[in-house]
């Protein structure tokens, strides 16, 4: 199976973001992906709540969720919209960070809010609290597809290994980590994370990314990965924005599972402080 990854430089204008990932869902769709996923945050770049609340919509009001879903559909491939951040009805006005995934019919096959959020002090002149302009998730999934099972996550929920175990465990096959990462962690621990949690599971993980200066205090690392259930990194993209082609032989997940059954040796255990 022949997969996208879309890895873009989305800045904090939705229709322009819009115009960006429908010419590079053409381009995939022309060189035969079957599957094109694209990063975190898709459709607004932004530290500004302020912005957010005049730029963002609902879910049933979305126009780059309408029109991706269109575009799908007419180009009968699957979609994996890495997430919109969208507008809720919770009390707090916090939004959500979802994951789309879109069938080639284009309805919505499953949909995952992210569940961790990206709460640090990296240093002294670099801070993040996602969670004061977004609501976590609760719930994890696995949806289904008709070339493999899709465990969906987001960035900063790839530090959290029980979260994949989970999903593999409930009988995921390719796990996908769309991302806005930081530079500064992206260069110490991206690639070892994806890895790790691809050896852990013996799922496929692919990881679209955002890249470069996404704004005036915003930047991402890059780097979009796909890497197979041993281990092995089958595509790094770099750092400029692009379509991202790489072959799946899902055949590779059983392979590995079998080498290394690690899934089903789960022991029960007591932690003594």
């Amino acid at each position: 199976m022949k997969v996208a990854l879309l890895q873009m430089t989305s800045g904090d204008d939705p229709k322009t973001n819009l115009r960006t990932v429908s010419q590079m869902m053409r381009d995939a769709a022309r060189l035969g992906a079957a599957f094109i996923l694209t990063p975190e945050i898709t459709n607004c770049v932004s530290s500004s709540i302020a912005h957010q609340n005049g730029a963002l919509f609902s879910q049933n009001e979305d126009p780059m969720l309408a029109a991706l879903r269109d575009q799908a559909r007419t180009m009968g491939v699957w979609l994996l919209i890495g997430s919109l951040a969208l507008k809720t009805a919770d009390a707090d006005g916090r939004f959500a960070n979802r994951s789309f995934l879109i069938g080639a019919d284009g309805r919505i096959v499953a949909c995952y809010d992210k569940i961790h959020m990206f709460d640090v002090q990296l240093n002294a002149t670099e801070t993040y609290a996602e969670s004061k302009g977004y609501r976590p998730g609760k719930t994890a999934i696995v949806a289904q597809a008709p070339f493999a099972r899709i465990g969906m996550t987001i960035c900063y929920d790839v530090r959290f290994a029980y979260l994949y175990r989970a999903l593999a465990q409930a009988g995921a096959q390719i796990l996908t980590v769309p991302a806005a990462f930081s530079p500064v962690t992206g260069k110490a621990h991206w690639h070892v994370l994806l890895r790790a949690r691809a050896i852990e599971t013996g799922c496929f993980v692919l990881a679209p990314a955002q890249t470069g200066q996404n704004g005036p205090m915003r930047a991402t690392y890059g780097h979009s990965l796909a890497v197979a259930p041993w281990g092995e990194v089958l595509l790094d993209a770099g750092e400029e924005p692009g379509v991202h082609l790489v072959e799946l032989n899902l055949a590779d997940v059983d392979k590995a599972r079998q080498r290394v059954p690690s899934l089903s040796h789960d022991r029960p255990y007591r932690v003594v402080p």
